[in-house]
């Protein structure tokens, strides 16, 4: 039995792995390759890796984990865990069956696009869900925001820092007095008239079309996706969920711990926030709550 399995190997199971190895606990990594940002050329803003690809980075990352004696790592997705004597039993698709004391589940969540036509052949390239990873990569051209959820307000105020802006409320999700207000005073342009295409060749963008037949230029949009657990492991498992802004997440204390006992969660589908760094940041917290609660056991 192993002292840990951690469920998903992008940058927050990585993370929380190699907390483990370095504490010299038997750690099991299974990771399904898939990782959220897979559609991203570059991850931008995390320290030290700016720039770079992110599964060139999640190589990395392996190689130094692996290099631990106590640290394993298994290709393959997790279908189901159970509770049994002692921890914990993980089936893999394979259908091997590995058990640890603890689980860490860092297995991300799944987006969903607006329903437009061309948004998901420019995911990740030129249809954007976070200026800070890469709103500099666009900077100084035509960008809209395609409103998606209330709070859409909220990051087209974000975008001019990077180039004018024009945000699209959808014909659902018209600003309210004071975001009216704060667009306004920067420079962002309300367009109520809902965008139904995107335009240019994938995955650039020249453009959007609107419900009335204008094409307006634009050659990148942000939007928020809606998001989903991509795992049932944690439901399965009994962890209490909450309800954020583009999803729900699993709710955590401090050190990653749900309110299922054992079970610790990290990364994106442990909160509301979605960034590289705080999903490794997240997986450090996780791995070490782990560690120190096999301790006071």
């Amino acid at each position: 039995m192993h002292d840990v399995i951690v469920i998903g190997g992008s940058f927050a199971g990585h993370a929380a792995a190699l907390q483990l190895a370095r504490a010299r606990q038997d750690v099991l990594l299974v990771d399904a390759g898939a990782p959220r940002n897979r559609y991203a050329d570059a991850a931008h803003g995390f320290l030290g890796q700016d720039g770079r690809a992110p599964f060139a980075i999640l190589r990395e990352a392996a190689c130094q984990l692996l290099a631990y004696p106590t640290a394993e790592m298994v290709q393959g997705e997790a279908v189901r865990a159970k509770r049994i004597a002692g921890g914990f039993e993980v089936r893999l698709a394979s259908g091997i069956d590995r058990c640890a004391k603890r689980l860490i589940l860092a297995t991300g969540v799944t987006d969903t696009l607006p329903d437009i036509p061309g948004m998901a052949e420019r995911w990740g390239a030129s249809v954007l869900h976070c200026p800070y990873c890469h709103g500099y990569e666009v900077r100084d051209r035509p960008l809209g925001i395609i409103a998606a959820h209330p709070m859409s307000a909220h990051q087209a105020a974000l975008i001019p820092d990077w180039g004018p802006a024009t945000f699209f409320t959808q014909g659902l999700f018209e600003p309210d007095a004071e975001p009216a207000a704060l667009l306004a005073r920067r420079g962002v342009t309300i367009e109520r008239t809902p965008v139904v295409a995107l335009l240019g060749d994938p995955p650039r963008l020249s453009g959007v079309r609107l419900a009335d037949g204008r094409i307006l230029p634009v050659e990148a949009v942000f939007t928020a996706p809606q998001t989903r657990p991509t795992s049932p492991i944690a439901r399965e498992l009994g962890c209490a969920m909450e309800d954020g802004p583009s999803g729900p997440f699993v709710r955590v204390d401090t050190w990653g711990a749900t309110n299922a006992e054992g079970v610790y969660a990290a990364g994106d589908a442990a909160g509301p926030m979605h960034n590289a760094t705080l999903a490794a940041a997240s997986g450090v917290l996780a791995g070490i709550g782990a560690h120190q609660s096999l301790v006071r056991a």
